[in-house]
């Protein structure tokens, strides 16, 4: 690296630990807090054995009526499936399949409990399915649309149903992004005239649609952006292409309205400042990545689309939302165990339970259900693993805290449930309302 470069870097690295990010509003948190108290009753029921998830299903169904609607009211045909990944618990599948909504999923064991669970409208993505993956979609084809990932996949697909001797309804994936990781996801956007060529020889195969994903939403940009592109790429597609697709989805990754709250070494300057040994900052001073409302997603979105795709197609367009519709659904319920210090307890349950250490960048607050007040403390809540990535937060919000107490982690209905584990300590119950 020369001087100038090393320079330049040095000035980057001094903007990161130097820019000062959005900090959280203890105003926002304590609303929710407060919300929170205001049924502190649903969640103190002593037959509701400690630790366990609260499971809320009128917020879920509100949720997934207010995503529909949005939609719906900017776009002339809309289809909406639910993103069983992001909380797989049968209950939430089965509330968002009574919205109106399919189900999207990602392997053959969720394609075998969405057949259980009686859905009539399934996508099948992700890259790496099996052939017996496969085989099940395909033999379930008049619920299954698969959303072919590669190549190699659509040739294996066509083997397949040909000896089921059935024809698949099928989109393909379109990768985002040509570099990096994010290229396991489906093809580059130039070889979709190659791929419809293809497809155009193989009787057992029926392309019908578009699909695309985009992850961490805060705000529509990346999906405008993209939607551009494919609209550069369909002006040049034949129109037997055109005539074909039915369906451009979407897919997911909105973000909920609150935005993003992290902690102070989740931030740029504070990776910098552990990379250089320093101390974790466990000071009370979370800060906020904005998000944007669902509202103006769907304006923004439905903007794009008329403009860049509804010259080219007529489709309805399709939907892949799941943390925006389960995150604040669900909140997870711990009991203190353990007072070793003022400003140190245990807890029953461990991060097995949201399997991965997500407050060590994110940031919830802890509110004491049992010693409730709308003021923050400073305090190391701590799970019950053997590691000290065991960590709830370096705060709640009460007037004391001592073991017996019952804490409530507020929104852990994405990406948690679903990645819970039996790792030394057992996975909380749910509770059902």
């Amino acid at each position: 690296m020369n001087t100038v470069s090393l320079m330049n870097r040095t000035h980057q690295i001094e903007a990161m630990l130097t820019h000062n990010h959005l900090p959280l509003s203890k105003g926002l948190v304590s609303t929710l807090v407060n919300g929170i108290l205001n049924e502190r009753a649903l969640y103190t029921d002593p037959t509701h054995p400690s630790p366990f998830y609260y499971l809320n299903r009128s917020v879920l169904s509100q949720r997934a009526k207010t995503f529909r609607k949005v939609f719906e009211n900017h776009l002339p045909k809309t289809e909406f499936f639910y993103a069983v990944k992001s909380n797989s618990h049968p209950m939430v599948a089965k509330t968002l399949m009574n919205e109106g909504f399919g189900l999207d999923i990602s392997s053959g064991e969720e394609l075998k409990n969405a057949l259980s669970w009686d859905a009539a409208r399934i996508v099948f993505s992700g890259p790496g399915k099996t052939d017996e993956e496969l085989k099940k979609a395909a033999w379930n084809n008049d619920r299954v649309c698969v959303l072919i990932d590669s190549f190699g996949e659509l040739e294996r697909l066509q083997t397949i149903a040909k000896e089921l001797k059935v024809v698949v309804r099928a989109g393909i994936r379109l990768t985002t992004n040509p570099d990096g990781a994010w290229r396991k996801f489906g093809i580059p956007l130039d070889q979709l005239p190659a791929f419809w060529n293809r497809c155009r020889q193989l009787p057992n195969v029926y392309l019908q649609g578009l699909q695309f994903h985009t992850s961490w939403n805060l705000t529509p940009g990346s999906q405008v952006s993209f939607i551009a592109q494919l609209g550069k790429a369909l002006a040049d597609m034949p129109d037997s292409f055109k005539k074909r697709i039915t369906f451009v989805d979407i897919g997911g990754g909105y973000w909920p309205e609150e935005g993003e709250w992290l902690q102070p070494d989740a931030t740029p300057g504070g990776k910098i400042r552990l990379a250089l040994g320093e101390a974790t900052n466990a000071a009370m001073s979370p800060v906020h990545e904005p998000g944007t409302c669902i509202t103006t997603f769907a304006q923004t979105l439905s903007h794009a689309l008329r403009h860049h795709i509804f010259p080219h197609l007529t489709c309805k367009v399709c939907f892949e939302p799941g943390r925006w519709l389960v995150s604040h659904a669900m909140h997870l319920v711990v009991t203190v165990v353990d007072k070793k210090a003022e400003d140190l307890v245990i807890t029953d349950a461990g991060t097995n339970a949201i399997g991965w250490e997500r407050f060590e960048t994110d940031y919830a607050p802890i509110v004491n259900l049992s010693r409730p007040g709308l003021v923050e403390q400073p305090c190391h809540v701590l799970g019950s693993l053997c590691t000290p990535h065991d960590l709830w937060g370096y705060s709640y919000w009460g007037t004391a805290i001592e073991p017996g107490d019952r804490l409530l982690i507020p929104r852990q209905g994405a990406y948690t449930y679903s990645l819970r584990q039996h790792f030394i300590k057992p996975v909380p119950t749910v509770v059902i309302s």
